[in-house]
């Protein structure tokens, strides 16, 4: 059984948000993916204050997207700075939604990916 990796790009830029493998590195979780930090890529993500809150995940904050010498992907991710303790694969991740039109997700195997 070969393990699955996903690759998230930026449509119009083509710049890699995100690589890694899914599971505990990338997890889908309600159709949307939720990132640990040593598998985003290039381009950063930055707090931009808005919050938001969920009733069973909690408390959470809404993320700008920076791309390198152009104007920030407004609100493209969110964090959970106040998770509920019972989903530990949200807590402190950035995550994106599975289906945003700017975003294109890529499953590969992982084996493939490393030759």
């Amino acid at each position: 059984m070969s393990r699955q990796a996903i690759t998230i790009t930026h449509r119009v830029t083509g710049a890699v948000l995100a690589e890694g493998p899914i599971g505990w590195g990338i997890t889908p979780f309600e159709g949307n993916y939720y990132i640990r930090r040593r598998y985003l890529k290039g381009c950063s993500f930055k707090v931009n204050y808005v919050p938001g809150f969920c009733p069973y995940k909690f408390f959470y904050v809404w993320m700008d997207w920076l791309l390198p010498g152009d104007t920030p992907e407004k609100s493209l991710g969110w964090m959970y700075w106040l998770p509920n303790p019972l989903f530990p694969f949200i807590w402190f991740r950035v995550a994106v939604p599975g289906n945003h039109p700017c975003l294109r997700y890529e499953h590969h195997d992982l084996l493939s990916k490393q030759l």
